[in-house]
């Protein structure tokens, strides 16, 4: 294929991909809207139930490949559930689990635990008493002793807060993305001719003509000025 081919394949591409856009941009902009919507609530829905963040800091004196095992276990059920007997929480180990975060800060021995809570108080309780449960359990697992609390969780005044202009932006841009991939997943299955070069394409012959189509709202115009001009030269003739 030469040159001068290759850029009308690459030109007719484009224009069928602008076509395409542009006949169904209401169903992007639609989709949009839904999206950025839903960011909105997200927004609104968290700063009607504030949550609250508590964090403690321990140190684990071991090698990396044992404190990543003791990393494990702050979140076992085991120790979860010595945590909801000693608060008497009226939660499951699996529910209190997802509340509570552990990673390690950079590549230090220091393990940083965070619990998320709508109480800020019960958050930093369950961060402490979580932290103490673990010191326990640590001995009948390995034979290690160094385990030390840095801080203890305090808890916060301030809820978390969630970078709204950030939300906002990525609700628009995924109900864009996801716009334009529906317009293409609707486009792929649609299995309408839509020019003459399918036509060529699939009955292997050359289209010679096409006759335009029509819009109704001329016909009726048109059928409605013959019908008046036919009416008007009866009159003149009876006259």
């Amino acid at each position: 294929m030469s040159q001068f081919e290759n850029s009308a394949v690459n030109e007719f591409n484009l224009r069928n991909l602008y076509t395409l856009i542009l006949k169904r941009l209401w169903l992007i902009f639609l989709i949009t809207i839904l999206f950025t919507a839903m960011g909105w609530l997200f927004i609104e829905y968290n700063n009607k139930s504030p949550k609250y963040q508590a964090s403690t800091n321990i140190i684990i004196d071991a090698e990396a490949e044992y404190r990543n095992t003791l990393q494990v276990v702050i979140k076992d059920i085991t120790v979860l559930e010595s945590v909801i007997r000693e608060l008497r929480l009226e939660k499951s180990s699996e529910d209190l689990a997802k509340q509570v975060k552990v990673e390690s800060i950079e590549d230090t021995q220091v393990v940083k635990i965070s619990v998320v809570d709508k109480d800020p108080i019960l958050a930093a309780d369950i961060a402490n008493t979580t932290v103490r449960a673990f010191k326990e359990r640590v001995p009948d697992i390995l034979d290690i002793n160094g385990v030390s609390i840095l801080s203890e969780a305090k808890a916060q005044s301030k809820p978390m807060q969630h970078n709204q202009v950030k939300i906002i932006l990525a609700s628009l841009i995924l109900g864009i993305v996801t716009g334009l991939a529906l317009i293409f997943l609707m486009d792929y299955f649609d299995n309408t001719i839509k020019s003459e070069a399918e036509i060529e394409k699939i009955l292997g012959i050359q289209v010679l003509g096409s006759v335009s189509q029509k819009k109704k709202r001329r016909t009726k115009r048109k059928k409605k000025r013959t019908k008046e001009l036919h009416f008007r030269s009866e009159t003149i003739g009876i006259r």
